[in-house]
């Protein structure tokens, strides 16, 4: 759609629970993008996100109390919102309001019910973070009309845009109480199409016959996916971020996405050259450090290093079927370099492991020979005290196929269940930090909307496998994933409701293929990975963003005209 001029923002609000808030996918979505939407719409650009900071502050904001001082004392002292105002700590540096919401649960009920005669929305089954959520949304569309009406900003185009069901009752609220704001609504993943998939039902090959509402009551979803549908229903626009996660919202939201915005990657924060070298040396002398000290033995330097990562979600993110395939892998014969499997997926700890903070630290004898006590003969696996190691999945997984990482096996797993933010107590470097280390990343997904993972992997230049069940796949799979193997960076391994066993072996193969290549093979493909990642940077990739803000205008300006059409079709 051609982008009319008068169709553009002249002010921008963004909305998630993720700003200023590193949980999932949708922090990198935003901080990354963030910076070039400052550069287009300087300081008229304001993120808003859960003020869920106690005396520890948010390490990715930082207060400003200049900011909208006159605006901010007068929400405070005659609407009672508790906001604070500052820069998120990202490039570009964009303001951010951050909300203290609690107040708002004494109305919760009341809230409830004007969101059911208003929209339909059904809330009676809610539990869990639906509340918690919903009450930061409903406290966002407030702010948000708050700062509209004390800057007059009536004769403005003013777009609001909100992020994932956990947003979905400011987007009503605001259709409601200031239609003026045209509205953006955007499904990261639906909640109803990540429950079925994680319940280990078909999803892909029964698409077409699920009903969404039928079956969020059957999985107890009903709440969740009550409100974004109706967000999906009643915003001016409605994006996500791949074409897979399109038809899911056709057929369990009944909407059809207007548009969709595939998620870009900022990589200007990526060493290059000599820098790079330098950080992967680092990266690779930890992982080998840890490793080694981790299965009691000296890891021979050019071990092949790979790893999965993100979220545990067992089936969703593959986490199975890469397990599954290293068991196969360290059964070939043929198989003649040492591999090193990491599993970085944060699960229930209790912390880092004592005992191998000390052999970390060399307050234990040190080894004889090539050899020495493993730190702990029954956990020669994790990096990390799990809470409840019995009844973890992964865990389980590795005993039933009798891993064992002895000195004699060619594969050795690696569970870190901790987030890698730089302060775990094992590695002590953020995943980025490490990442740039490894040689090779494996995400077998079976339910990935976009997939980040993969994404970030080429952008460090690690070569990368992924599956056509990922948003990031498909789009690689037509762009740049040309050969078979991993030649040019990276394989798209096709994936379907019943071919696991088919996808462990061929990722199996990959990486004995990746271990045959010589030095100067294997700087061609990091080469190829690197040149993918550079078409799928916001630079390239902000244009759908700007489609979607024209789009919501343009939509906002025909229901304005049309006053008792209350549903944008």
């Amino acid at each position: 759609m051609e982008i009319d001029p008068r169709h553009t923002p002249d002010y921008l609000f963004e909305a998630s629970w993720e700003v200023c808030n590193k949980v999932g996918g949708i922090y990198t979505v935003l901080s990354t993008r963030a910076n070039i939407l400052q550069k287009t719409y300087k300081d008229k650009v304001f993120f808003i996100g859960p003020d869920v900071w106690g005396e520890q502050e948010s390490p990715w904001f930082r207060e400003d109390k200049h900011l909208f001082a006159s605006w901010r004392d007068y929400a405070s002292c005659n609407q009672h919102l508790p906001i604070r105002i500052g820069r998120w700590k990202i490039p570009g540096e964009p303001i951010v309001f951050l909300i203290k919401f609690d107040a708002f649960f004494e109305k919760q009920n009341d809230i409830y019910a004007e969101m059911w005669m208003d929209y339909g929305v059904d809330s009676i089954a809610a539990y869990g973070d639906y509340h918690e959520a919903t009450m930061f949304a409903y406290a966002t569309g407030v702010v948000i009309e708050s700062f509209y009406r004390f800057h007059h900003l009536e004769a403005e185009n003013v777009i609001a845009h909100f992020n994932e069901w956990m947003t979905g009752a400011a987007a009503l609220y605001i259709r409601k109480h200031v239609p003026k704001i045209a509205t953006l609504f955007t499904t990261h993943a639906t909640s109803i199409g990540r429950s079925i998939a994680g319940n280990n039902l078909p999803l892909y090959d029964h698409l077409h016959q699920y009903n969404g509402d039928q079956m969020a009551r059957q999985l107890n979803m009903t709440a969740k996916h009550s409100i974004e549908k109706k967000a999906a229903h009643y915003v001016d626009c409605f994006t996500t971020v791949s074409d897979i996660t399109a038809a899911e919202c056709t057929q369990l939201l009944q909407r059809q996405p207007d548009i969709v915005t595939p998620n870009g990657f900022e990589k200007d924060f990526i060493p290059q050259g000599p820098d790079y070298n330098r950080a992967r040396k680092k990266a690779r002398k930890a992982l080998l450090n840890v490793a080694g000290k981790m299965v009691g033995h000296v890891i021979h330097p050019d071990a092949l290093l790979i790893a999965t990562s993100g979220r545990y979600e067992y089936k969703n993110k593959g986490i199975d079927v890469f397990i599954d395939a290293m068991n196969l892998l360290r059964k070939m014969p043929e198989l003649t370099k040492d591999v090193i499997a990491f599993i970085m997926v944060p699960g229930w700890v209790k912390g880092p492991r004592k005992d191998l903070q000390e052999r970390l630290s060399g307050n234990e004898p040190a080894p004889i020979g090539n050899t020495s006590p493993r730190p702990s003969s029954d956990c020669p696996f994790l990096t990390h005290e799990l809470v409840d190691p019995d009844h973890d999945m992964v865990m389980n997984q590795i005993r039933h196929l009798g891993f064992c990482n002895t000195e004699s096996e060619r594969v050795q797993i690696i569970f870190v269940p901790s987030y890698l933010n730089g302060d775990d107590g094992i590695f002590n470097l953020p995943y980025y930090d490490l990442l740039i280390g490894l040689d090779m990343t494996v995400f077998p997904s079976y339910y990935e909307p976009w997939g980040y993972t993969p994404h970030e992997s080429v952008a460090f230049s690690v070569p990368t496998i992924t599956t056509s069940l990922a948003g990031f796949g498909v789009w690689a799979k037509k762009q740049g994933d040309k050969t078979e193997g991993i030649s040019d960076g990276i394989e798209v391994i096709h994936r379907n409701d019943e071919n696991h066993t088919e996808v462990a072996e061929e990722i199996a193969s990959l990486v004995h293929e990746l271990s045959l290549k010589s030095n100067e093979q294997v700087k061609i493909l990091k080469q190829s990975a690197s040149a993918l990642a550079d078409m799928a940077d916001w630079a390239h990739f902000i244009r759908y963003y700007q489609d979607a803000y024209s789009k919501a205008l343009h939509n906002s300006f025909v229901r304005l005209s049309h006053p008792y059409k209350l549903k944008t079709e």
